[in-house]
């Protein structure tokens, strides 16, 4: 059929058309897959052959100091290199938020240590241990231990420790004074550990220390060791086939900690063995757990000695709640005490609503809402540990625009979110007021990216509840409690230890009754 020169204009346009059409619909998968993509996540300067940048993080200078500074340099997110391994690092919230909520199940699984190895009894203290079917097991049994109904049916609830510890240190004042205007030193950064470690073990295997046992001192001091043993870059972490070196002498210290440790625990575990056979009841989290070695409910245990399992679950709980709640009230008792228009305004409201006539009650603290804002505020600059423990990618995943390959592990470092200037005005002071105002809504519970104290995802810490009640209680009772001052021949520092915990140096207080404690 004869085509007419208007129609064949019009085929000619519509080929023409159709060939544009086509260019640009390949134009755009090309720039879709040339300028799209993901891009290689930047590398921080000063890797040595071999080594990467371990001889950085073993240097004299706090680890998350160390990560800051680098981010100021290389930016909110780059690599590192851990000998063989490598790590991405997280300097900010949103691309925290990129690995916790869209990536949580990527980042869930935990790098192999010889920390865990050694001291968590091969890794049955699944806190630290690698994800799978074991950690997805003990995780529901935690969550049932842990959980705030098991607590307050327990027959060692934090309430009655922390009556038990204002005593204790009304006690001691008055053993060393009898002027009572007069203010007596005491070493706060023990005395807390006392309260805290107590709270556990009365939960855990139904026993306390008094502050001045030497036992309670040495077990004490034994699991400071081991978080701060925790808390080492190991060098045969990151490079394997120089483990046999022991640089450092990490592990021979390991070794050391987890022989002392492992008797304690072990015989807190014979003693409740004997005791059940005597009589079926439970007391405490050690019976509870007795109770799950049992029948078929050993076989959550994925071929962990049971006994092994119990132990590491007791370390898990001691070391993961009792240091966790002692570093942060060293810090937040630090703070008020070093802002004293703080802490009158805090003694204020507990006067305004309890009196001088009686003692802090747990149902008094849903009213302390700027006290409350001050344990928020402490956390936000003094996190528990300013390097959220450690997680590896199952596979291969895009992080804030980035490729990030199978095996990467991710380091966030709370110090640079927890003061970031885009989000907090003022970063670096403490100012409680603003949980009252600009960030009201933000809790601590691992839904605000911008405040990560105890991290967030399926990894998070599953003591909030009981870490939040014990810190909220225990600090409205010293401050209602007890009169507070800086002793005028202590240092005035605020330097913190190395190790899995920020836990702070040093602090010594002078301090005097405002009531009587004896009630």
């Amino acid at each position: 059929m004869d085509f007419t020169l208007p129609s064949k204009i019009a085929v000619v346009a519509s080929v023409f058309a159709s060939l544009i059409c086509i260019y640009y619909f390949l134009w755009i998968l090309y720039m879709t897959k040339h300028i799209g993509n993901p891009k290689a996540l930047p590398e921080a300067k000063g890797s040595w052959p071999i080594f990467g940048h371990l001889p950085l993080l073993g240097s004299s200078e706090l680890p998350h100091v160390l990560l800051g500074n680098m981010a100021d340099k290389h930016g909110l997110i780059f690599a590192i290199k851990l000998g063989t391994r490598k790590a991405v690092v997280v300097s900010d919230w949103k691309i925290a938020e990129d690995c916790y909520s869209s990536n949580d199940k990527v980042f869930m699984n935990r790098p192999k240590s010889i920390g865990v190895e050694i001291m968590g009894y091969n890794y049955a203290l699944f806190g630290l241990g690698p994800s799978g079917p074991y950690w997805q097991n003990m995780r529901k049994i935690t969550r049932e231990l842990l959980s705030a109904h098991q607590i307050e049916m327990s027959q060692h609830s934090p309430v009655s420790e922390i009556k038990e510890f204002i005593k204790d240190i009304y006690d001691f004042w008055q053993m060393n004074t009898s002027d009572h205007n007069h203010m007596v030193k005491i070493d706060m950064k023990q005395w807390l550990g006392c309260l805290t470690m107590n709270i556990m073990l009365r939960m855990i295997v139904g026993q306390r220390y008094k502050w001045n046992e030497e036992e309670g001192i040495r077990f004490l001091k034994l699991i400071n060791t081991f978080t701060e043993l925790f808390g080492r870059f190991v060098v045969g972490d990151s490079v394997p086939y120089l483990r046999w070196l022991d640089w450092g002498g990490y592990e021979k210290a390991m070794r050391k900690t987890a022989k002392e440790t492992d008797c304690i625990l072990e015989r807190w575990l014979q003693q409740h063995k004997q005791s059940r056979k005597l009589k079926d009841e439970q007391h405490d989290i050690l019976d509870m757990m007795l109770s799950t070695t049992e029948g078929s409910a050993s076989q959550h245990f994925e071929g962990f000695d049971a006994d092994n399992v119990i132990k590491g679950t007791m370390l898990a709980y001691i070391t993961g709640s009792a240091d966790t709640i002692t570093v942060t009230l060293t810090w937040t008792l630090y703070l008020l005490i070093s802002n004293p228009p703080v802490l009158k305004k805090a003694r204020d409201e507990l006067n305004n609503y309890i009196g001088g006539n009686r003692q802090v009650e747990e149902s008094d603290v849903k009213n302390l809402v700027y006290l409350q804002a001050i344990v928020k505020e402490s956390m936000r600059l003094y996190p528990a540990t300013q390097l959220l423990p450690s997680r590896e990618s199952l596979k291969d995943c895009v992080i804030g625009g980035y490729n990030i390959p199978k095996g990467t592990r991710l380091i966030v470092n709370l110090s640079k979110i927890h003061r970031d200037p885009q989000v907090w005005a003022n970063p670096n002071d403490f100012q409680p007021e603003r949980f009252l105002t600009s960030h009201q809504n933000v809790d601590v519970k691992g839904n605000h990216y911008e405040l990560l104290p105890f991290g967030s995802g399926r990894r998070r810490c599953p003591g909030i509840f009981l870490s939040l009640r014990v810190m909220h209680l225990a600090l409205a009772s010293l401050v209602h409690g007890f009169e507070f001052q800086k002793p005028s021949d202590e240092p005035d520092d605020m330097s913190a230890t190395a190790g899995l915990n920020n836990s702070k140096a040093q602090f010594k207080v002078l301090l005097k009754p405002i009531i009587s404690n004896e009630k």
